[in-house]
């Protein structure tokens, strides 16, 4: 018979391996990013409105604004109409002073409608 020299184990076992992966911790957790999102989100959300509630109130007021300019628009544009109409009166007369039975100012239409007067504003 021979004999022969069996490796066995050491006394108390083999050292366990590690095999489970062993990393930091690294940057906030997820609890804290998702809060963090929200309130970002929520304040974004905020500004937003409050701007589209400025945004109202300007075009409100403007048009306000307008509202209360226009019979002083309108009032300048009836004297400057007003205006060149007499100064078309008066170039007319001055041109037709030489024709017998010219009216100035005579509406040129053989009707009792109102027809408003041809002024080029340029």
């Amino acid at each position: 018979m021979s004999t022969y020299n069996q490796e066995l184990p050491p006394q108390g076992g083999y050292p366990a391996i590690r095999y489970k992966r062993h990393l930091p911790k690294k940057g906030p957790s997820g609890l804290v990013l998702f809060t963090g999102l929200a309130a970002i989100t929520g304040i974004s959300f905020y500004q937003v409105f409050e701007g589209i509630k400025e945004r109202r109130e300007l075009k409100r007021e403007k048009i306000w604004a307008r509202l209360h300019l226009l019979p002083m628009l309108q009032a300048e544009y009836d004297r400057d109409a007003y205006r060149r109409q007499y100064a078309a009166f008066v170039r007319e007369a001055e041109i037709m002073k030489d024709v017998p039975g010219w009216e100035v100012g005579k509406s040129v239409y053989n009707t009792k409608r109102y027809i408003a007067p041809n002024i080029i504003i340029a």
